[in-house]
């Protein structure tokens, strides 16, 4: 049970479905709650998928690719950061979220639940406790983060359109900062990788 919790906590902490839990109020707060109940169980299905295939295949295909884990953050980062700053400069968050059919996919699901942290955490761990304890650690996080996203409505409810606005911004603005950091981290990583 001990290394049980040594694959969950850094799986927590790299899922962060409490950090996550603004931009997603952010991304629904003007959609019908049943629309939202679908783009939870959407995302929690595509976050499972994404997760247990990467875990599947994963260093198989990043090494067959050439793709190092300082890609993955770089990557990942810019994806984040287009979307934060998106949100902050743009009124209308349906005039870049359109795709309601697919946005418990993307971003959502990925990267936002699954992302680069998530990916890279997993692996390690994979290496470390085995795939046993990685993929029950990693589900139980994703239904975690899907708990928590089901219930944002009441959260909705107590922060009102004003409040969740505010947190939406200043979601937006933090998510900015943690895409800087993920793409720094990258380049360090690069840099190093480079030199040695």
């Amino acid at each position: 049970m001990k290394i049980f919790w040594l694959c969950f906590f850094p799986l927590f902490v790299a899922v962060d479905a409490i950090g996550v839990l603004p931009i997603f109020i952010n991304l629904v707060e003007e959609l019908a709650p049943e629309r939202i109940r679908r783009i939870v169980i959407q995302s929690v299905v595509t976050a499972a998928a994404v997760a247990l295939g990467f875990l599947a295949i994963g260093t198989a295909v990043l090494n067959f690719l050439g793709v190092s884990v300082a890609d993955f953050l770089v990557a990942g980062g810019t994806l984040l950061f287009a979307i934060s700053m998106t949100d902050l400069v743009t009124p209308e968050k349906k005039r870049h979220y359109s795709d309601l059919e697919s946005i418990g996919a993307v971003p959502i699901g990925v990267p936002l639940i699954v992302g680069p942290a998530v990916l890279t955490t997993a692996l390690i761990l994979l290496s470390e406790h085995g795939a046993v304890l990685t993929v029950a650690a990693t589900i139980a996080n994703i239904a975690i983060a899907g708990g928590i996203f089901w219930s944002s409505g009441a959260i909705f409810k107590v922060l009102g359109k004003p409040g969740s606005k505010t947190v939406s911004k200043l979601a937006s603005l933090l998510l900015a900062a943690v895409a800087v950091k993920m793409i720094r981290k990258g380049i360090v990583m690069m840099i190093v990788e480079f030199r040695a």
